[in-house]
């Protein structure tokens, strides 16, 4: 057992259990690890995520003697030089103008290539937005319009990327078709639930299980009102392709991730459990069973005793009902559910963040939470609850001063919740 810890010791050691979850999936290392054998021609790289500018570059630096172009996407305020490799910035999580840019571009990327040829894709999360190719007669602005409505739904990331899919004429396979007769290889950075490839980033180079049914059902599930064109696109039964070619490589994952966050807390004294790296659902709803488990550890020991460190990872949900004026993101609203939950207990500490460096919309990564968050909030004249209520996390936190600001890290391989209990 260990003294009773000091809030600002608790506090640094859940930011350098967080940092090296983070550091775990450095996109540079893990690409130079895991290139392919080099093409007898020529070496085309294209790519889409928060991450792809920095796998860019690592493919560039690591091959100067190969021929190597191509054309990758990334997030505003994202991207590195990349050597010969052009580099688009583009919006997430809604698609802009850019967006349907970069995807035309990466399709004639591939254009006319032969067998000779290597076709290196670099996908990782976020890349569903930044990568757009209405299919039909889909108008960018339809599918800006779908895109808000899945992500205000309550629907899982799997569940949008269905439909993301069914709408598009590069996601879910249709860039692995365009490519060939081109070997392709796909080096991914996970950010999505048990790693499934065919989910990152809407799996634009692998084949797709899902159908036009699965995508139709979600939409009524969750009540999207569908434009014209997306509607008529669904109906007409147009599927992915079921059958493509190419190697897929997960290169950096959650479940490593969290493998690192773990180390990281047994190097400082700590017994950490990794509760799960694929955890979804309402982010206010997960934060109370959260609190649970650790009041457990505080009183009874289980599931393991403390000095306990509780990881977890995964993608959770914020469902928005109504218009709400309030600023913030799935980690900001699970720690402030989870800081009502625990209503002040002693001896608890969590921090919660997006490994990207950017919690939804916001300039933070997440957020820290101490046993006396809601004193500190109730001294200012802040209602947690109401802040809650108004799905305004982001800016509860601000005014605390609680904010984790890491910036751009250039990767993703989701969230990172890492909970102390002394």
């Amino acid at each position: 057992m260990l003294p009773e810890l000091s809030n600002d010791w608790a506090l640094r050691t859940l930011r350098g259990i967080f940092d090296a979850a983070v550091a775990s999936a450095d996109p540079v290392a893990a690409v130079q690890r895991n290139l392919p054998e080099k093409p007898r021609g020529r070496c085309v790289v294209v790519g889409a995520g928060k991450a792809s500018a920095a796998m860019a570059a690592a493919v560039d630096a690591a091959w100067p003697e190969v021929d190597v172009s191509g054309v990758v996407v990334t997030r505003y305020g994202h991207s590195v030089p990349a050597g010969r490799i052009r580099v688009i910035e583009a919006s997430h999580p809604v698609p802009d103008a850019a967006s349907e840019m970069a995807g035309q571009a990466i399709r004639n990327a591939v254009h006319g290539l032969s067998r000779d040829d290597l076709v290196i894709a670099l996908i990782s999360g976020g890349g569903s937005s930044l990568m757009v190719a209405p299919a039909g007669s889909l108008s960018l602005k339809d599918k800006q319009r779908v895109n808000e409505d899945l992500l205000r739904s309550g629907a899982t990331i799997s569940e949008i990327n269905i439909v993301r899919k069914h709408l598009s004429e590069i996601k879910g396979g249709h860039l692995a078709k365009a490519a060939s007769p081109a070997r392709l290889v796909s080096l991914l950075i996970s950010d999505v639930p048990g790693d499934d490839p065919s989910t990152v980033a809407s799996g634009p180079t692998v084949s797709d299980a899902s159908t036009v049914s699965d995508a139709k059902e979600i939409v009524s599930r969750f009540r999207i009102e569908l434009p014209v064109a997306a509607r008529l696109l669904l109906d007409s039964n147009r599927e992915t392709p079921k059958q493509v070619q190419g190697d897929v490589v997960v290169i950096a994952a959650p479940t490593l991730a969290l493998k690192a966050a773990a180390t990281s807390a047994q190097l400082r004294g700590l017994n950490p459990i990794i509760l799960g790296d694929a955890l979804e659902g309402e982010s206010r709803e997960l934060a109370i069973a959260m609190a649970g488990i650790a009041r457990s550890v505080r009183n009874n020991g289980m599931p393991i005793g403390s000095p306990a460190v509780l990881l977890s990872g995964g993608e959770t949900t914020v469902s928005i009902c109504r218009d709400v004026p309030g600023r913030g993101g799935r980690n900001t609203e699970f720690l402030l559910s989870f800081a009502i939950a625990m209503q002040g207990q002693a001896n608890t500490w969590a921090i919660a963040g997006d490994s990207d460096g950017l919690d939804g919309t916001e300039r933070a990564a997440g957020a820290f939470v101490s046993p006396d968050t809601l004193k500190r909030a109730s001294e200012l004249g802040l209602n947690a609850r109401n802040y809650l209520e108004e799905h305004d996390s982001f800016s509860f936190f601000s005014e605390l001063g609680d904010l984790v600001v890491t910036g751009p890290t250039r990767t993703n391989v989701n969230d990172i919740r890492a909970i102390l209990v002394n």
